[in-house]
């Protein structure tokens, strides 16, 4: 029996259920990428499938919008699995087990996946419809978003001719997503020697902090954990001779690390937990109002042969030395951050220090002057450098048709000016609007709320807005 039978818009509910019995976590989609094939083919409309899972279907337009120019509708297949402690579901190979309460839809004891199979809801409604006027759509479902869009970074966009993309991948109801940064994942790896060292083994905690989105929470105040512990390994280096034996911390390039641990060997343990108290009152102060839960531990520990002192101090001067944080504020948008990047993640082996970052930008030459950066740090302590997974901005154009036609259509239907924001994260817009020159975009989407964890939330009215609001805008670009 279906859960979700009753609630209007119907034949929208009708597939978002049907996706959410299909298990469809980054990295596990070939069932879902099949499913889209199949609707496709039972509708009769043309499409295609790339050695990604990436699915596109073409359907043309209405009548009337036969010569219409072409629009795309995009989202993404992937979701985040999390799932509440104690949850005993293989999210590998079950559906979800939905459920409604107080005008909102959510999973029992996992994440729902609103973000973004929504969108594909949504999509699927369109195309399966006869009497919903549109022109002619090219409907684009991408792979593995939320671990680092790599299936719109894959997509061959040849064969496209729309100039005009509709994006919904938002999760704020009356938001309209027109820019969004460029990013890049770049790593440092550091050479390491070790060698014999008689002291005394510690392991020194960072932990109680909030960490956070490394895009959209940048700007928060947040203390990053691989940081505090780069400070307090520079502070004791001051002051008596130390060894590392291990350090690691962080766990995404994309999120703001709440935990950071360093293995070291000491002559005098004391001296220490003395200047780790002394710090612990010093950040629990500075970091009073963004992460009151700050704490610094020393306990004894088992370690591995140390580095050698060189490797131990160059280690600390790197760490010292490489940028993190928020790097330039727009002076175009008020109150957004331009320029940023993330010491994401940190961890060593037997003969090498590795620092992975997120760089993001929302101007090209800035993101690619912070590279430069950081490559040019490297190369001063003989370490290696490298760059992956880089994609474009999206620069907000202020002559988009798409947002002149969107904004007047959600004030005839709310009775208020929508939002127009840019975001300091990536978005597979960015990614499109660089493989097809003159893309006009703008990204929308329903109320989800605590996307990405067990607790998420769609919000069914907003559901049916949002779709009201699709609806018009496909009737209007005629």
């Amino acid at each position: 029996m279906r859960v979700l039978s009753n609630i209007q818009p119907e034949k929208v509910f009708y597939y978002f259920e049907e996706i959410c019995n299909i298990p469809h976590g980054s990295g596990n989609l070939l069932q879902i990428s099949n499913y889209l094939v199949d609707f496709a083919k039972e509708h009769n409309l043309k499409y295609r499938k790339d050695k990604k899972q990436n699915v596109v279907i073409f359907k043309d337009g209405t009548k009337g919008y036969e010569n219409s120019e072409a629009v795309i509708l995009q989202g993404h297949m992937d979701m985040v699995c999390e799932k509440a402690p104690g949850c005993t579901k293989d999210m590998q190979k079950e559906g979800l087990d939905l459920c409604t309460e107080n005008g909102t839809i959510f999973a029992k004891g996992t994440t729902l996946g609103g973000d973004d199979g929504i969108a594909v809801a949504y999509i699927l409604a369109i195309l399966s419809s006869n009497d919903i006027e549109h022109p002619p759509i090219e409907a684009i479902f991408t792979t593995d978003e939320e671990t680092g869009m790599f299936g719109a970074t894959f997509l061959d966009t040849s064969d496209l001719k729309a100039k005009t993309l509709l994006n919904i991948d938002s999760e704020v109801e009356g938001v309209f997503t027109v820019g969004c940064a460029g990013g890049v994942e770049a790593k440092c790896t550091l050479p390491i020697k070790r060698e014999d060292y008689n002291g005394t083994p510690l392991k020194i905690t960072v932990s109680g902090l909030l960490g956070g989105h490394s895009g959209v929470e940048i700007d928060k105040g947040r203390a990053n954990a691989n940081m505090v512990l780069s400070r307090i390994l520079n502070k004791i280096s001051l002051e008596q001779d130390i060894r590392i034996s291990e350090l690691f911390g962080g766990l995404k390039v994309n999120a703001i690390p709440n935990n950071s641990t360093a293995v070291i060997l000491c002559k005098n343990a004391e001296k220490i937990n003395t200047i780790c108290e002394e710090l612990d009152r010093a950040l629990s102060s500075e970091y009073d109002k963004t992460d009151n839960g700050i704490t610094i531990s020393v306990l004894p520990c088992e370690y591995e042969k140390p580095f050698d002192e060189k490797s131990t101090q160059a280690v600390i001067s790197l760490l010292s030395a490489l940028p993190n944080g928020i790097i330039d504020m727009s002076f175009d948008i008020d109150g957004l951050v331009e320029t940023s990047l993330n010491l994401g993640i940190m961890s060593t082996d037997e003969n090498t220090f590795v620092t992975k970052y997120n760089i993001r930008s929302n101007v090209e030459s800035k993101k690619n002057m912070l590279v430069q950066r950081i490559s040019a740090i490297m190369k001063y302590f003989d370490g290696k450098f490298e760059t992956y997974g880089d994609y474009p901005s999206w620069e907000f154009s202020e002559n988009s048709k798409l947002l002149n036609i969107m904004s007047d259509v959600y004030s005839e239907q709310y009775g208020n000016a929508p939002k127009i924001e840019t975001i300091h994260a990536g978005l597979e817009c960015g990614i499109f609007a660089g493989k097809i020159k003159g893309l006009d975009c703008v990204s929308i989407g329903p109320d989800i709320t605590d996307i990405h964890t067990y607790n998420e939330k769609l919000h069914i009215k907003s559901v049916g807005r949002t779709w009201e609001l699709i609806l018009e805008t496909l009737k209007r670009l005629k």
